[in-house]
């Protein structure tokens, strides 16, 4: 959610930041599930980059959004950058490069997300298509180069825009070029979470290769099924990656939050302003030591945005947020959250998947990871290919969702939106392999026909 708290209680012992997250904790009968998912935004005559100015610009998308649903603008210095639902449901942001993110409300079933996104589509379509914009259901921008993609007017960006060179090759790639799609899900008690984000740590390159979607850079192959994913191994090595201290014993909220305290900052927003502290942690702020803002302590709102700019694969804010798939076509989206529910909001798959990672190592885990961009499913973890693992764990998420037995108005339980990943797992190939198969078959060497074909 990309808009900015604003609890401005000075902060005054570590156990508040502690109880900030621990406040996440809920009974499985208020369990929810919440997708976020970005898309590319792109005329549809030339496809091409859209600016966020004039008259058929991404301020203009989002003043109609604002008539066509009644929802709140979220404004920064005169530019409209987002809208919210004020009762509760979700909200439209807007990524550094124009990529347009629909953080969707926290639901009860799949069939909810579903229904959610199947509005919002038709929404934002009705908006776009008259203005001549498309969206294109990728992991990355497939033609485009970096210099071509216009900013978006908000300010952390720009401070982000700023830093992301000093620490890493890839993290203006990852601000402008990527999409993704996530699920955030709830946890019932500390050991609750724990195990929760062991088992989706430990699992998330089996969504990276169920998802792979991102094979081109500038209109050719990159050599790699999700680039966005291996950007995301050289963007920020400080706040991103596989978290091994999760696996350690004394894993709770507190090492968490220990853990985010030592991470680099980004930004402290007074106001309207973004104040520039990139790269001080935010243990020296607490402590009233930031060099930019002497003296001064940290409220809730600034540890709100601190934990919101930690990239891990699973980021732990109030509730868990998977972070390692590819933005997919429209059809695929509710695949992903069905993928997690049912293995983790269903207590037999959640131990059964324990046992499948338990016996792995923090270096076997992060050879995993390293390894899945490029090669996908034939990744290997100690004797096994990830295909393998892959097959296995769709076996228990479908089991997951039998067993939770959520029935729409037409008698189906939420493992019928498995279907797309099931039929991947049939053909043996990730969506990126199939993409280059097309590159190197019909589509003559050109992306062009992805923006048709991938468009939502």
């Amino acid at each position: 959610m990309a808009r900015d708290q604003i609890d401005m209680t000075p902060l005054q012992s570590r156990d508040e930041l502690v109880a900030w997250i621990e406040a996440g904790v809920k009974p499985e009968s208020e369990f929810r599930i919440g997708t976020e998912h970005e898309k590319t935004p792109f005329t549809l005559e030339g496809r091409q980059p859209v600016p966020y100015e004039g008259a058929k610009g991404i301020g203009a998308l989002l003043e109609g959004m604002k008539l066509l649903l009644g929802w709140e603008p979220i404004m920064e210095r005169g530019n409209i950058i987002g809208l919210y639902d004020v009762t509760g449901g979700g909200a439209i942001s807007l990524e550094p490069g124009g990529q347009f993110e629909l953080s969707g409300a926290p639901v009860e079933t799949v069939h909810q997300t579903q229904s959610e996104l199947m509005a919002h589509l038709a929404q934002v379509r009705e908006i776009a298509t008259p203005l001549g914009i498309g969206f294109l259901g990728l992991g990355m921008t497939p033609s485009w180069s970096r210099a071509q993609i216009p900013v978006m007017p908000k300010g952390r960006y720009k401070i982000m825009r700023n830093y992301m060179p000093k620490v890493g090759k890839y993290g203006l790639d990852m601000m402008f070029r990527t999409c993704t799609v996530q699920t955030n899900l709830d946890f019932s008690s500390e050991a609750d979470m724990v195990k929760k984000l062991r088992v989706s740590l430990a699992l998330q390159p089996i969504a990276t290769a169920l998802f792979a979607n991102s094979p081109f850079t500038e209109g050719k192959p990159n050599g790699f099924l999700s680039f966005r994913s291996e950007i995301w191994r050289d963007t920020d090595n400080a706040r991103s990656g596989m978290i091994p201290f999760a696996f350690e014993d004394g894993m709770g909220f507190e090492r968490y939050v220990d853990y985010a305290l030592d991470v680099p900052m980004y930004f402290v927003k007074r106001g309207e302003e973004y104040i520039d502290v990139s790269g001080s942690s935010f243990r020296d702020f607490f402590a009233g030591k930031n060099k930019i803002l002497p003296g001064e302590r940290p409220t809730l709102s600034d540890w709100a945005n601190h934990l919101s700019t930690i990239f891990p694969e699973v980021r732990l804010k109030r509730y868990l947020e998977m972070r390692g798939a590819d933005g997919v076509p429209w059809g695929r989206l509710p695949a992903l959250p069905a993928f997690w529910v049912g293995l983790l909001y269903d207590n037999d798959s959640l131990d059964a998947a324990w046992d499948i990672v338990r016996h792995w190592t923090a270096a076997e885990r992060q050879a995993l990871r390293d390894d899945v961009p490029r090669f996908g499913f034939k990744a290997r973890i100690k004797d096994r290919y990830l295909f393998e693992i892959a097959k296995e764990c769709l076996v228990l998420s479908h089991a997951g969702l039998r067993r939770r037995g959520r029935i729409d108005h037409l008698g189906r339980d939420e493992s019928r939106f498995l279907e797309p990943l099931e039929r991947i797992i049939e053909t043996g190939r990730s969506p990126a392999e199939e993409m280059l198969e097309k590159f190197n078959g019909p589509w003559n060497g050109s992306v062009e026909p992805a923006y048709q074909e991938y468009a939502f």
